[in-house]
């Protein structure tokens, strides 16, 4: 081939390099020769309308131009022709040649000078564009349900994954979000959230435009007492809410049913139908009160005749409170048993004490008042009065014994039932002969049982005096003479306080001493605990108050001490009372110290036969009462108590 000038192709090349080549002499001198310069501009400028100018990151349309086992090849316009894998095209399985698709320019020419498209992403750019133009212009866009998760639904909407919430799917709650699984629905952009690409839809919103008109037909209608029908939409444990046709209504568990229920799912079901009347709504008829009780008529209008006051009635306990409890007779049909009509015990307790909730009862009818509905019943009315029964003067009488238990404490004394409906006070001070007590709850516990004997009995004001240590003869007859003043006894301290002691002499009674008394002779005070002589300064039987000192047991206070012994002697006892003024006026007439010795020997021999002759008595009188010693002994017994006594009035 010759070239320009009649030079070979090597000759050619060889004598024009690329940095002096002179293109326009070789256009004049052979290819492109015989254009002028506007020519081939104008050749240029007709080529250039022949190619598509693209760019990157953009979505074009593309012509397919050819199909292999690998990719799609498509024709854009541009000066070449792009590849497609054709995975990207299993959706569209009749796809041929001719068929026009968008694609996403990704690179005009890779490193071996191809053109790279991609139809997934088109798809993505394509769908995004959608959603924002549907948000913008509020379109409505459709969606496939590919999956449920969290919360909601994943709906693909053109290759996006838009979350669609649950309470965004219906008007009313679903439960089973599977049923929409692989189903197509429309759906509404209500947000996107374009930093993380996320989508949120509604199908709900299409719900309730439809849903307007039918509401505003029922509100523009709605009347008190209209009968209406609708469907369970939702239930809690405060009544159910129900669907009108696009209008809720609130369905309150007291209007459910005339009879006591506790929960709705008692009598009713999601997604039931049911007829409701109308109660009441706002002024703005946006809050519609419902009932379905007020069908029908109420059971107090069908209550028989025959139950009146005084009849007896059966029924089911539907419901206890701490006042009492409340009797269902039919459904809707209650009366109230107040605690105090369940038993005729005066202490009220716990209802739940008597009947449990779901019990079968039989009452009496107290009060009925078939206007306000209302009924008061009693349980207690089906036994007889204990107080108004003919044996309870003699059940009961003056000085009769008794066990009862302990019902209640007080500070003044305790409450012992006797009987169910029978009560008695027990007076602190009728607990025991020797013990102070300051509160009954030293000596005995609610629940216990107690020994007493009736004191007095007031049967129109049902009231018991009783009394428990009237059970025993009183000691103190006997302690007179054992505790005599001067006479001089083992105490133990028991408590210790800046008024004085507590001491706990012979046969469980209480003594006490004041400061002055409890002072030992090296002048220290006996402490708790510590077991000393004490001498009796003072006795009073009424009282039941016994007076000691220890510093009376020495010193000059010992001295004090048997002066006033003296003084009180005569008073001690009548048959003794002559010897005591003979023997201190020989005394005052003899001044030896032998005679001295010989009056205080005599004295206190003749205190020591009282305090033998007491302790004799105590023991002849504690044998007497025992139950378990045989008739000889106690008869023995006595017989040497009446002995003692002889030879103490002979003493």
């Amino acid at each position: 081939m010759l070239y320009a000038g009649g030079l070979t192709r090597a000759t050619y090349y060889m004598s024009n390099s690329p940095d002096n080549f002179d293109w326009d002499k070789f256009e004049t001198q052979g290819f492109g020769g015989g254009y002028s310069k506007d020519e081939k501009a104008e050749m240029e400028k007709m080529y250039d309308d022949t190619l598509t100018t693209v760019q990157e990151q953009e979505v074009v349309s593309g012509t397919v131009v050819g199909i292999t086992d690998r990719d799609v090849i498509l024709n854009i316009g541009f000066k070449s022709d792009g590849l497609v894998p054709v995975s990207e095209f299993r959706d569209l399985p009749d796809l041929k040649v001719g068929d026009e698709v968008e694609v996403f320019i990704e690179d005009q020419e890779d490193p071996n000078g191809q053109l790279i498209l991609s139809r997934k992403k088109a798809k993505i750019v394509s769908a995004w564009a959608k959603i924002y133009d549907a948000l913008e212009n509020d379109k409505v866009l459709e969606g496939v349900v590919k999956r449920r998760t969290k919360g909601g639904l994943i709906t693909d909407i053109h290759g996006v994954e838009a979350f669609l919430p649950g309470s965004q799917i219906d008007v009313k709650p679903i439960r089973d979000f599977d049923v929409f699984v692989g189903k197509k629905m429309e759906v509404k952009v209500v947000k996107i959230n374009a930093a993380f690409d996320n989508v949120v839809v509604s199908h709900k919103v299409l719900i309730e435009k439809d849903l307007e008109q039918q509401r505003a037909a029922i509100l523009n209608n709605l009347e008190k007492g209209q009968v209406l029908e609708g469907v369970i939409k939702n239930m809690t444990n405060f009544g159910v809410f129900i669907d009108l046709g696009g209008v809720d209504g609130l369905l309150h568990i007291t209007d459910i049913s005339w009879g006591r229920i506790n929960h709705p799912e008692e009598v009713l079901n999601l997604d039931q139908k049911v007829n409701v009347v109308v109660l009441d709504f706002d002024d703005d008829k946006k809050r519609i009160s419902l009932g379905m009780k007020q069908l029908t008529p109420h059971p107090w209008d069908a209550l028989p005749a025959e139950v009146e006051v005084g009849s007896r009635v059966k029924g089911k306990i539907v419901n206890v409170a701490d006042y009492g409890a409340f009797l269902e007779l039919m459904p809707g049909v209650e009366g109230l048993i107040h605690v105090s009509e369940m038993s005729w015990s005066q202490h009220l307790r716990n209802p739940q004490d008597f009947i449990k909730q779901g019990d079968e009862v039989e009452a009496v009818v107290l009060t009925l008042d078939r206007q306000e509905r209302k009924m008061s019943l009693g349980i207690k009315q089906l036994t007889e009065d204990p107080w108004t029964k003919q044996d309870v003067l003699t059940k009961y009488g003056v000085g009769t014994k008794h066990t009862g238990v302990v019902r209640n404490l007080t500070n003044f004394g305790l409450f012992l039932e006797l009987e169910e409906g029978v009560d008695g006070l027990v007076h602190v001070s009728d607990l025991s002969w020797t013990k102070k007590i300051k509160h009954p709850s030293e000596f005995v516990k609610v629940g216990e049982n107690l020994d007493v004997v009736v004191l007095e009995l007031d049967v129109p004001n049902r009231r018991l005096a009783l009394g428990h240590k009237q059970l025993e003869e009183n000691p103190w007859d006997t302690f007179e003479s054992v505790f005599s003043i001067g006479s001089t006894h083992k105490a133990s301290v028991l408590e210790k306080s800046d008024r004085g002691a507590v001491l706990e002499l012979p046969y469980g009674i209480e003594g006490f001493a004041f400061p002055k008394g409890i002072q030992k002779e090296d002048g220290s005070t006996v402490e708790a605990g510590e077991s000393l002589d004490f001498k009796v300064v003072e006795f009073s039987k009424e009282d039941r108050k016994i007076i000691l000192s220890h510093a009376a047991t020495y010193g000059e206070e010992a001295n004090r001490m048997a002066k006033a012994t003296k003084k009180v002697q005569p008073a001690a006892g009548a048959e003794k009372a002559p010897k005591a003024p003979k023997v201190q006026k020989e005394a005052e007439n003899k001044s030896t110290l032998g005679d001295l010795d010989a009056l205080s020997a005599l004295k206190e021999q003749m205190m020591e036969n009282e305090k033998e002759a007491g302790v004799k008595k105590l023991e002849a009188a504690a044998a007497k009462k025992s139950k378990d010693t045989p008739g000889d002994e106690a008869a023995g017994e006595d017989a040497a108590a009446d002995e003692s006594s002889e030879e103490e009035s002979k003493a």
